[in-house]
């Protein structure tokens, strides 16, 4: 199969696609396309040069958010567990392909006021149901002898994904 062979974008391209893609892609069925119209760009161009970026490993993951709260979950608990670091990896691989987990990840603990390292995140429409969740994940998973603590929202915050580009509109 024959690729076929773009210019690269330039340095004031490159930063203005940059700062354009950092808040989301456009939610509309061509989102390149947009994003293409906007910056002047070819739809190739701009698709070729975030395939560069994530060859490079500029881009590690694109991903959406998901806003949960619009969506009626509004019992959303952040679970926090206290486990021994070797076996932070493989505790969190389980958890995360729980059904219930949305997120898991670790953390540093921040010892003496706050000893836990791996955190993952529930949602639900009950408090009672991801409370259930909880406890089930706790007997499935085997995670008795670790300490834990259920934090629930209590107040949304605009969901974001990281901002790396510098660049005026």
């Amino acid at each position: 199969m024959n690729q076929i062979a773009f210019p690269g974008l330039n340095e004031r391209e490159q930063e203005r696609l940059k700062a354009a893609i950092q808040d989301g892609l456009p939610l509309c069925p061509q989102p390149w396309l947009r994003l293409a119209n906007d910056l002047g760009l070819s739809e190739a161009q701009v698709m070729h040069q975030v395939q560069l970026w994530t060859q490079e490993g500029m881009i590690k993951r694109m991903g959406l958010v998901v806003r949960h709260h619009a969506l009626g979950y509004r019992a959303n608990a952040m679970v926090v567990w206290n486990v021994p670091e070797d076996a932070v990896d493989a505790l969190g691989e389980r958890l995360r392909q729980s059904p219930y987990v949305n997120l898991c990840y670790r953390r540093r603990r921040q010892l003496p006021d706050w000893p836990y390292n791996l955190y993952c995140m529930i949602h639900g429409k009950d408090r009672a149901a991801v409370k259930a969740q909880i406890q089930e994940l706790i007997l499935t998973q085997q995670l008795q002898a670790y300490p834990h603590a259920i934090l629930f929202s209590n107040q949304q915050f605009k969901q974001t994904g990281g901002h790396y580009a510098r660049c005026a509109h």
